[in-house]
C-alpha cells in the first residue's frame, strides 16, 4: 500500500514543507512513517526533530526499523490524546490519518493545543473514491457480488471525508480562526500487476471485515473478481490508476 497510494503524497509534503523543516515537529497517526521517513534527511540539515506516533505500537517499530534514523523519535500516541505539553511542536502532520478518528474535531484540537502560536497544521484527506480509480473499481467489484448490501468501507471512510465546508468547520470547532488553504492534488498510483492492487484493497484493509460479515468464506472469490475488474479497466501486467487528495493546511495563530 505505501508504494502504491502513499508514498506519491509523502513525496508531495516533502517538496512543500521543505522550508519548514526545524524544531520541534509532530507526525500523528504516522503507520509506518513513510512522511517522516521522506522527510528526515531535510530535519537532520536544520538540527530538527520530528516525533512519529501512530495508536499502533507495531506499525511504528516497522516504521523504525526503516528509517535513516537520527532525527526521530518514535512514540506510540492516540492522536485524539495526545501525550505533549501545550505548545511545544512548530509544524504538526497528519497524512490520510484524519478519516479514520473517531471524532475528528478532538483530533484538530489535540494539534492546535501542542501548536506554538503561529504553527502550522498540515494533513491530507482523499478525494471522493470516484476520483481514485483502484478504489473505485474494487468497490464496484465487491458490489456486483453483494447487490442488496454492498460494502462500503473504501467510500464511506478512507474515500468519505472530503468536504471543504465541512473539514473548514470542524477545524473552526478545534480552535482554528485563521482560514484553512484546500490544494487538491492528483497523483498516479502504480502497481506491478492487477493483482497486487485487487489483494491489497480487498484482503489489507477493514473492507476485509464488511466481506467476510456478508458473505463468510468467498474472501477469495471477491478478491479474483476485483482483479478480473482491474484487468478489464487496466489491463495486464503493470498498471496505472488516477489518485486524488486534497492537502489542508491551517496555522495557529498568536490569538488563540
Amino acid at each position: 500500500m505505501v508504494p502504491m497510494v502513499f508514498e506519491p503524497y509523502a513525496a508531495d509534503l516533502e517538496s512543500r514543507l521543505k522550508e519548514e523543516l526545524s524544531g520541534a515537529i509532530l507526525e500523528v497517526a504516522a503507520g509506518t512513517g513513510i512522511v517522516a521517513r521522506k522527510l528526515m534527511p531535510a530535519i537532520s540539515n536544520t538540527g530538527g526533530v520530528i516525533t512519529v506516533t501512530d495508536i499502533s505500537a507495531d506499525m511504528l517499530e516497522v516504521g523504525r526499523k526503516l528509517s535513516p534514523g537520527g532525527s526521530a523519535v518514535w512514540e506510540t500516541a492516540d492522536a485524539l490524546r495526545l501525550p505533549y505539553s501545550d505548545r511545544s511542536f512548530n509544524l504538526v502532520i497528519c497524512q490520510f490519518g484524519a478519516m479514520f478518528f473517531k471524532d475528528r474535531v478532538p483530533g484538530f484540537q489535540e494539534a492546535h493545543r501542542v501548536l506554538t502560536p503561529g504553527g502550522k497544521f498540515i494533513f491530507s484527506v482523499w478525494d471522493r473514491v470516484e476520483e481514485n480509480d483502484f478504489a473505485f473499481t474494487v468497490s464496484q467489484a465487491a458490489a456486483r457480488l453483494m447487490p442488496s448490501d454492498p460494502p462500503t468501507f473504501l467510500a464511506r471512510v478512507p474515500h468519505g471525508y472530503y468536504h471543504r465546508d465541512l473539514i473548514a468547520r470542524d477545524l473552526a470547532e478545534a480552535g482554528f480562526t485563521a482560514p484553512a488553504s484546500f490544494d487538491a492534488v492528483a497523483k498516479s498510483s502504480v502497481a506491478p500487476d492487477a493483482g497486487i492492487v485487487g489483494r491489497a484493497l480487498t484482503q489489507g484493509t477493514p473492507l476485509r471485515a464488511e466481506i467476510e460479515a456478508r458473505i463468510p468464506g468467498r474472501l477469495d472469490e471477491v478478491t479474483r473478481a476485483a482483479e478480473a475488474a482491474l484487468v478489464e479497466q487496466f489491463g495486464r501486467g503493470r498498471v496505472t490508476g488516477r489518485l486524488k487528495a486534497l492537502v489542508v493546511s491551517v496555522s495557529r495563530t498568536g490569538y488563540e
